[in-house]
């Protein structure tokens, strides 16, 4: 194993720099001379933002374990504030664990957060060389590497410039370049990488699998699913600062949309006095998991519930896909009889293939209307949002570019 976690725990206290209170430490001292556990390891609560706690002890990480092989790309996935960052950086010995034991074998070169690792004034090329010494490399070794770092940076104009100069997007094109050639027996990435524009990232994605190929171990964070799965193998999903589910990177990126879950409907009716209207909306996937997020593998099951208190029969029902400028990707318009077979209230399901669609985000038009005289009963846009997410086309490595919104099947004739 390159890396073993055991137990790993991190706790803060909230609002205040260091333990608290001289009794507080006293205590700790006190507990440690006798051999004894920390008595506030024991407390604290659970690292969930969205609500008000009554400790001023949080778990950022809690009972973490898993094990990371030679050669294995690992991508860690979660919402924001999960404890994915705090975990690299006690991986990258930035901060150290509250508890627990971690054991790594090799060089770590890590690139957490936008000029990591650089001194300011230095310019490029000392940082360059900086970076390489504290890897544990020769000045030999680091001079053999620099025409390639710099040439994969493209920032060779500003080489002999201070950093401190440097946009965000340069500081991050050279970090990456130092971090990915400078021969690191692991390297952790975090979502710093989105920093830089399209075309640096898909060079990026490509270095970071060539480091793989040469059997060095890779550590993945990003938001951008696509990515994470035609990068890694493996994956980590967290949530609250523990491990959700640790797998082949497929089902935890399922188990990932499965997490963004939402429990009320995206569509309620306020008017409830038309005599034909949606009263409701939502949607779900396999196994009646309620969610707005799909990966283009799943299929989308949009649930209506339809009120015709005048038993109208003359209606037809318009389903719509809008983009998220509001323009209509696709209608279908169904007779509202046969919908709702004769009944004056029903829920309808209507099932979709995510693969047709493109990896980008959309909402529903769901309009009720007399085909003969256009006459409109009911009519609600831009609801029920939605996001589509790559997980593993050939389109991943386009992800963050408005490339369309379909994916068109397609034969090359000659």
């Amino acid at each position: 194993m390159v890396i073993k976690v055991e137990n790993l725990g991190k706790q803060y206290r909230l609002g205040q720099v260091g333990t608290g209170t001289i009794s507080h430490d006293l205590n700790r001292w006190w507990h440690k001379a006798r051999g004894k556990e920390d008595p506030y390891l024991k407390i604290g609560e659970t690292n969930d933002r969205s609500q008000k706690g009554t400790s001023d002890l949080v778990w950022a990480l809690k009972d973490i374990n898993f094990e990371v092989k030679q050669g294995e790309v690992l991508g860690i996935i979660g919402k924001n504030g999960a404890g994915k960052s705090t975990l690299l950086k006690i991986l990258s010995r930035v901060t150290g664990p509250t508890v627990g034991d971690i054991k790594v074998r090799g060089r770590i070169a890590s690139l957490l957060e936008v000029g990591t690792g650089f001194h300011p004034e230095l310019t490029g090329r000392e940082n360059i060389y900086l970076n390489g010494a504290i890897l544990g490399m020769t000045k030999q070794e680091i001079s053999s590497k620099f025409d390639e770092i710099v040439a994969f940076s493209g920032v060779e104009r500003y080489i002999d410039t201070p950093v401190k100069r440097y946009s965000s997007g340069m500081y991050v094109r050279l970090a990456f370049a130092v971090a990915a050639h400078l021969e690191p027996e692991i390297l952790i990435v975090d979502e710093v990488l989105a920093v830089g524009d399209a075309e640096f990232q898909k060079k990026c994605l490509g270095k970071m699998k060539d480091v793989a190929g040469q059997g060095r171990t890779v550590l993945f964070v990003s938001h951008q699913l696509g990515s994470v799965a035609n990068l890694c193998s493996k994956g980590i999903l967290m949530d609250k600062g523990s491990v959700v589910n640790h797998d082949i990177i497929s089902n935890v990126l399922e188990s990932y949309t499965t997490l963004l879950n939402v429990k009320a409907p995206s569509f309620l009716a306020l008017d409830v006095t038309k005599s034909i209207f949606v009263r409701s909306c939502f949607l779900n996937k396999k196994n009646n998991i309620q969610t707005n997020d799909f990966l283009t593998s799943d299929m989308m099951i949009v649930n209506l519930d339809i009120v015709n208190t005048k038993f109208i029969k003359n209606a037809a029902f318009s389903f719509t896909i809008q983009s998220n400028t509001g323009d209509y990707i696709s209608t279908f318009v169904k007779p509202i009889i046969e919908l709702l077979e004769n009944q004056n209230r029903k829920n309808v399901q209507i099932e979709i293939e995510c693969n047709v669609f493109a990896a980008n985000n959309y909402f529903l038009r769901l309009a009720i209307f007399d085909p003969a005289t256009f006459q409109v009963y009911d009519m609600q846009e831009m609801i029920c949002p939605f996001k589509i997410n790559d997980n593993g086309t050939e389109m991943a490595k386009f992800e963050g570019i408005n490339y369309g919104y379909f994916n068109l099947k397609y034969k090359i004739l000659k």
